[in-house]
C-alpha cells in the first residue's frame, strides 16, 4: 500500500533525528531486560525546559516501542481529565487494531450518565443541583456501606443519623440518576472506570509483547493524572497492571521524589538539556549549514534549543546576515528567509488559533490558503496532535508578540475573524435541540470563540466569559479547567496580566477536584461585571458544588441567597427542595415544590419531585398518585416510571411494580437500576429465571457493581439456593468489603445452611460498620435464640428497638429498598 503523505513526512523527520541517542538507547535496551529483572524499568520520566525536544524524543521512543512489537498510545494536553485520558489510550490502541470494548462501553455510559446528572431534572442552564449531586450529598451524609460503592463508614456522624440516612439514600437512588451504579459512576468515576481499564489492559497485554503508553506535556496534565498514575503503578487499589507495560511521562518539571516513593526501583529519569555543541552542529550539517560563521551565529542565537536550531537550519542560511539581527526573534528570522509573502503571512496568521486543522487555517488566513496547510504542517516547529497541528510554544509565543506589537489592529481583526468563525460552528452544533455546555460538539467551538474574543477585546468580552464560566463550573472541574485555561492563555498571548493572573488562580483552585468548583464560583461573586441575575446563577451553581462536597448548610445558604435576590427563581426552589429532601426535611422540600409548581404550572418537574419526595417519606400511596400525575405530563420519562415502580413494590404490589419497570425498560433498555429493581421484585415472586436474566443484563452493563452481585445473592436466597447465594454475596464483598447489606444477607443464607458461627460473624461485622443496623440486630437476636442464648437475644432485640425508635422506622420487616432484605 502506498504510504500517506503524513507517514512520509514522519519518516523524513525520523531519518533526520539528531541527538538524544543516549536516551533512546536506554529506552530501547529496557525491552531486552526481562520484567522480573531488577534492572527493568516500568516508568520513564522525560523532563526539561520548553524547546529542548521532549515531544520529538517521546515520538522517537514511541517509534522504538513499535519496532519492538509494542501496542502504543500517546496523550498530551488535549485531555483534561482521567476519563478522557483512558478514552485517548483506548482510541490509540484501536487505531492499531486492539479495541478495549468493555472500557469503551463503560466510558460511553459514564459520559451519558454524567450529562444526565449535569443537566439536572430537565432544567435549563441555571438549574439547581442535579440528581447526581443529590446522591453525592446523601452518600456523604450516610457515609456508610449499606449501598455498594459508598465504602466503609467514615467521619464522626451520629450512628442514629447514619441509620436514618440509609433508607433515604436507598430512596434517592430511584430519582433521576438514582441508580446505584450510575450514582457511583458519576461521583467516583476513577473507582469504577479504572478497574475496567486495568482489566482491559491485561487482556490486550496478553496478546502483544509490550504495552507502551506516553503521557506528554505532563506539566499541564499532571495536576489530574499524577495521583492516578502513581496509584496505578505503586498500589493495588485498581488491580494489577500487566508487567509488560512501560509508561513514559514527559513534562517540564523535575519529578518530585516525594510524590513517587522509591522511584529508583522502577523508574528511569531522562533529563533533557539543550543540544550539546556537537549535536547542534550535526543537525546543522544534515541541513547543509556548514559555513563556520553561520554555524557559530546559529548556535549563539538559538541557545542550542533543538526546536530553534531546527527552525534556523531549515532555511539553510548561507551567510550570518541571512540569520538576521540577534535581537530579533527566531520567528522573525524564519519569516525573513521565506521569500513568498503569502507563506509568510499564512505562517503568522496560522499562529493565532490555539490548534489548527485545515478548516480553522482557512478561517485564520486572509488570502488564498490553497495548498498552504500541507506546507505549514511540514515545518519543524509544527507537530501533529490527534489529527490537528499545533505550533511549538517556543515559536508560537513570539509569533503572537510580533503580530500584536507590529499591527495591533491586524492582530485584533484576526482574532475577531476567528471568533466569528467559531461562533458559526457553535451555532451549527447547537441546532434545534439547544445543546450547550454538556455537549462537546458545542463546547469546543464555544471555548475557542471565547479565547479569540478575549484576545481581541479583553475588557468587552470578560463579562460574557464570566457568565459562561458559571455553567462551565456546573459541568464539573474538567470543563471548568478548560474554561479557566482559555482565560489564562488569552492573558498570556494578549499580554494582559490581569487575565493571566485570574486564569492562573482559577486553575490553581480547580486542582482541588473534591471542592467541585465552589472556590472559583466564590471568586466570581466578587467580580463587578456580574449582574444580579448572574449572581443568582452563581449562587445556584455554588449551592450544587457545596452539595457535592457534602456541605449541606452551605448549600442551603446559597439557595437562600439566590432566593433573596430573586424570590421567583424556579431553579433555586427546585434545588433547595432537593437538598431538604436529601437531609430528610420532607416538609420543607414539599413546601419548595409547591412554590415551584406555582412558578412553572403544567410542567412535569414539580410533580415528579413531589412524588419522589413522598416516596422517600414513606407515603407510598401519595407518591404513586403524584408520580402518575408527572407521567401524564411526561409519559416518556423512564426514570419517573422507575420511581413509581419502586413505590408500588414498597406498597407490596409486585404486579404494578413490574408493569412500571417493564415500561421504563422499553423506553431505556440500558436502565440498569430498573433492571436490578425488577430482578428483586421477580425474585420475591419466585420468578428466578426472569430475575437472573435481568441481573445478567445489568452485570453486562456494569460489570464492577457490587450491588448487582448482592441482588443476585438475594434471588438465589429467595429461591432456596443458599450455596449459590453465599457465593454471590462473597463476590459482592470482594468488590466492596464494606458492603454491610451483603454481609447481613449472607448471614441469613449461611444460617439456612447451618453455618451459624459464620453467620454471626457476618452480622457482627455488619453492625460494626453500621451501628444502627436494625435488621442485623433482629437477625442476630434470632440466631442467638435458636442457639439457646436468650440473654444475648434479648439484648439484641433491645438494641434493635432503641435504634428503630430513634430512627422513627417500623420495627417490622424492612422494605426491599431498606437496610436488609429479610
Amino acid at each position: 500500500m502506498q504510504p500517506s503523505m503524513q507517514e512520509l513526512i514522519r519518516r523524513r523527520k525520523r531519518a533526520g533525528f539528531v541527538g538524544r541517542r543516549d536516551e533512546l538507547a536506554v529506552y530501547r535496551r529496557n525491552f531486552d531486560i526481562p520484567v522480573d529483572d531488577e534492572r527493568h524499568r516500568f516508568v520513564f520520566r522525560v523532563y526539561g525546559n520548553a524547546g529542548v525536544g521532549k515531544t520529538f524524543l517521546v515520538r522517537e521512543l514511541e517509534q522504538a516501542a513499535l519496532e519492538r512489537g509494542a501496542l502504543t498510545a500517546y496523550t498530551d494536553e488535549s485531555v483534561d481529565g482521567v476519563p478522557e485520558t483512558m478514552a485517548a489510550i483506548s482510541a490509540g490502541f484501536a487505531r492499531q487494531g486492539r479495541t478495549l470494548k468493555a472500557l469503551d462501553k463503560i466510558l460511553a455510559t459514564y459520559r451519558q450518565r454524567r450529562h444526565e446528572a449535569e443537566a439536572g431534572l430537565g432544567a435549563g442552564p441555571g438549574a439547581g443541583p442535579s440528581a447526581g449531586s443529590v446522591v453525592a450529598a446523601q452518600a456523604g451524609l450516610a457515609g456508610m456501606s449499606l449501598v455498594p460503592g459508598v465504602g466503609p463508614l467514615v467521619g464522626t456522624l451520629d450512628p442514629v443519623q447514619l441509620a436514618q440516612s440509609a433508607e433515604r439514600l436507598r430512596a434517592t437512588l430511584s430519582a433521576r440518576l438514582g441508580r446505584p451504579e450510575d450514582v457511583q459512576l458519576v461521583l467516583e468515576p476513577l473507582r469504577v472506570l479504572t478497574p475496567v481499564f486495568v482489566e482491559e489492559l491485561g487482556r490486550v497485554a496478553a496478546q502483544v509483547p509490550w504495552l507502551a503508553v506516553f503521557f506528554d506535556t505532563y506539566e499541564r496534565t499532571g495536576a489530574f493524572l499524577d495521583d492516578w498514575l502513581r496509584d496505578l503503578v505503586t498500589t493495588d487499589r485498581y488491580g494489577g497492571l500487566p508487567a509488560n507495560t512501560v509508561l513514559t511521562l514527559s513534562g517540564q518539571g523535575r519529578p518530585d521524589p516525594l510524590r513517587w516513593p522509591a522511584a529508583a526501583d522502577y523508574a528511569a529519569d531522562l533529563p533533557l538539556e539543550p543540544f550539546t555543541e556537537d549535536e547542534a552542529r550535526q543537525l546543522l550539517a544534515t541541513q547543509g549549514v556548514l559555513e563556520e560563521d553561520v554555524v557559530r551565529d546559529v548556535l549563539r542565537l538559538s541557545g542550542r534549543l533543538p526546536v530553534l536550531v531546527s527552525t534556523l537550519a531549515g532555511s539553510r542560511p548561507a551567510t550570518p546576515d541571512a540569520i538576521g539581527d540577534p535581537s530579533a526573534t527566531a520567528v522573525e528570522r524564519f519569516l525573513k528567509w521565506e521569500p513568498d509573502p503569502v507563506r509568510r503571512s499564512a505562517a503568522l496568521e496560522g499562529a493565532l488559533p490555539r490548534r489548527l486543522d485545515e478548516d480553522v487555517f482557512r478561517a485564520a488566513v486572509t488570502g488564498d490558503a490553497a495548498g498552504l496547510f500541507d506546507w505549514l504542517r511540514s515545518l519543524p516547529f509544527v507537530r501533529d496532535q490527534g489529527g490537528r497541528i499545533k505550533y511549538h510554544d517556543v515559536v508560537r509565543a513570539p509569533m503572537h508578540r510580533l503580530q500584536r506589537t507590529a499591527s495591533p489592529q491586524r492582530w485584533r481583526a484576526g482574532h475577531e475573524r476567528l471568533a466569528a468563525w467559531y461562533a458559526r460552528e457553535r451555532a451549527a452544533a447547537e441546532g434545534a435541540a439547544g445543546r450547550r455546555w454538556r455537549d462537546e460538539a458545542w463546547r469546543e467551538p464555544r471555548l475557542e470563540e471565547l479565547y479569540h474574543r478575549l484576545c481581541a477585546d479583553p475588557a468587552g468580552a470578560f463579562a460574557e466569559v464570566l457568565r459562561d464560566g458559571i455553567e462551565a463550573c456546573r459541568q464539573g472541574t474538567v470543563t471548568a479547567r478548560r474554561w479557566a485555561r482559555v482565560i489564562a492563555e488569552a492573558g498570556e498571548d494578549g499580554n494582559r496580566e490581569a487575565l493571566r493572573k485570574w486564569g492562573a488562580v482559577c486553575l490553581s483552585a480547580l486542582e482541588a477536584e473534591q471542592r467541585h468548583c465552589v472556590d472559583v464560583l466564590g471568586m466570581m461573586l466578587a467580580r463587578p461585571e456580574l449582574t444580579d441575575e448572574d449572581r443568582v446563577a452563581v449562587h445556584i451553581a455554588r449551592a450544587w458544588g457545596h452539595f457535592r462536597s457534602d456541605a449541606f448548610d452551605e448549600s442551603l445558604a446559597d439557595y437562600r441567597r439566590a432566593l433573596t435576590l430573586d424570590a421567583s427563581s424556579a431553579d433555586a426552589h427546585h434545588g433547595r427542595a432537593v437538598v431538604h429532601r436529601a437531609v430528610g426535611d420532607h416538609a420543607a422540600a414539599l413546601a419548595d415544590l409547591a412554590r415551584l409548581e406555582e412558578l412553572e404550572p403544567g410542567q412535569a418537574r414539580a410533580p415528579r419531585e413531589r412524588g419522589e419526595t413522598l416516596r422517600r417519606a414513606g407515603r407510598y400511596e401519595e407518591a404513586v398518585a403524584e408520580l402518575g400525575r408527572a407521567l401524564a405530563l411526561d409519559p416518556g420519562d423512564a426514570l419517573t416510571l422507575g420511581s413509581r415502580g419502586q413505590a408500588h413494590a414498597q406498597l407490596g404490589d409486585p404486579a404494578r411494580a413490574l408493569e412500571d419497570f417493564d415500561r421504563a425498560l422499553l423506553i431505556d433498555p440500558d436502565y440498569g437500576w430498573a433492571l436490578v429493581r425488577r430482578a428483586h421484585v421477580r425474585g420475591l415472586v419466585r420468578d428466578t429465571v426472569g430475575a437472573l436474566a435481568d441481573l445478567d443484563r445489568a452485570e453486562g452493563l456494569s460489570p464492577s457493581w457490587a450491588w448487582v452481585l448482592g441482588e443476585r445473592g438475594d434471588v438465589y436466597r429467595f429461591a432456596g439456593r443458599y450455596e449459590e447465594a453465599v457465593a454471590a454475596y462473597g463476590r459482592a464483598l470482594a468488590l466492596d468489603p464494606g458492603y454491610a447489606w451483603a454481609l447481613g444477607s449472607r448471614a441469613v443464607a449461611l444460617a439456612e445452611l447451618g453455618r451459624t458461627t459464620e453467620a454471626l460473624s457476618d452480622l457482627d461485622r455488619a453492625i460494626t460498620l453500621v451501628p444502627g443496623y436494625v435488621w442485623a440486630y433482629q437477625q442476630r437476636a434470632r440466631l442467638h435464640r435458636l442457639a439457646g442464648r436468650d440473654q444475648e437475644a434479648q439484648a439484641d432485640l433491645t438494641r434493635a428497638t432503641e435504634a428503630a425508635t430513634a430512627q422513627g422506622i417500623p420495627r417490622g420487616p424492612v422494605p426491599p429498598e431498606g437496610v436488609g432484605s429479610g
